[in-house]
């Protein structure tokens, strides 16, 4: 009966992921669709006024009680870092295919591990190490420098990873002062300040319709955060991470018979390292913390 309840709980995780995942590719065909027509600080600006209005009400309750001046200081410095990374990735998903934005994004969590690493303390491993470099290794075979041009949306999204990584570093640090979704509300408040003068200044006329496909992206972002969230709490890590590796299938789908983009294989493979490694970091993590937190057979029962 254990192991019946426990593959239910595997297979709602799944199901949660894949929502995740569909979420998550919607986001990237809409930003690609709109082919870069308004500038990126723009787009994004818009995107995230659309996400505050759907966290207001979270958002309204966490300012009446207030924050001390450090956690205001770490709101403010990752609204920034995020700041500079949603630009970087609106300009590159103008730029580059689907597929190769979407494996180039996969450096977020491996910048999370070697930063936790770096800033919060954290032990790396020699298989951890190992795992990683795969994961860089990956990395190179999507973007293949020195055999093709590479053009300044690939850097860009690369930028992007790391400001990205870096922020949910800093995310890390937040959700052991404040709640979460206060930490995703304050993040929608900071960003679209600091946004607000730097789209003024490119601001191009919206059509109705861009500023429709803007609230879709919002509104699949958030319920993108929102089902993987349910994931993560319905099963462990180490069953719905590698669910992830279906976005790179799903974009590369969408780039081919939407955008008319040519599937490589090279990003299939280099994407699929990344996520290989990047669940074998995550499944290390879960036997880690199964053992720290699981007493011996022989300990004392209180």
């Amino acid at each position: 009966m254990q192991i019946d309840r426990d593959t239910r709980r595997d297979l709602i995780g799944i199901g949660w992921m894949l929502a995740t995942g569909a979420c998550f590719v919607a986001v990237n065909g809409i930003v690609r669709g709109l082919g870069g027509a308004l500038p990126a600080p723009q787009a994004a600006f818009i995107r995230f006024v659309f996400g505050l209005v759907f966290l207001a009400p979270v958002l309204v309750g966490a300012l009446r009680q207030g924050f001390s001046v450090p956690v205001w200081r770490l709101f403010a410095l990752r609204g920034g870092l995020h700041l500079m990374a949603v630009i970087m990735w609106f300009y590159a998903m103008s730029r580059i295919t689907v597929a190769e934005a979407t494996a180039i994004g996969f450096l977020n969590p491996i910048m999370v591990t070697i930063g936790a690493a770096l800033f919060l303390g954290e032990t790396l491993a020699g298989r951890r190490i190992a795992a990683i470099a795969v994961a860089f290794l990956g990395a190179l075979i999507v973007l293949r420098p020195g055999l093709r041009p590479l053009d300044p949306g690939h850097l860009s999204q690369v930028g992007a990873a790391v400001a990205f990584g870096t922020s949910y570093l800093l995310a890390k640090r937040l959700s052991g002062q404040v709640p979460a979704a206060t930490v995703v509300a304050v993040l929608s408040l900071t960003v679209s300040v600091g946004l607000a003068p730097i789209a003024w200044a490119v601001w191009v006329p919206p059509t109705p319709g861009q500023i429709g496909w803007l609230a879709l992206v919002a509104g699949f972002a958030t319920a993108g955060h929102y089902t993987m969230t349910r994931a993560f709490a319905a099963a462990p890590l180490a069953v719905t991470q590698p669910v992830t590796f279906l976005q790179l299938i799903w974009a590369s789908l969408l780039g081919v018979f939407v955008f008319h983009e040519p599937l490589d294989g090279w990003v299939i493979l280099g994407g699929g390292m990344m996520i290989g490694a990047i669940s074998y970091i995550t499944w290390r993590e879960a036997q880690r913390r199964a053992r720290t937190q699981t007493p011996p057979v022989n300990a004392t029962k209180a």
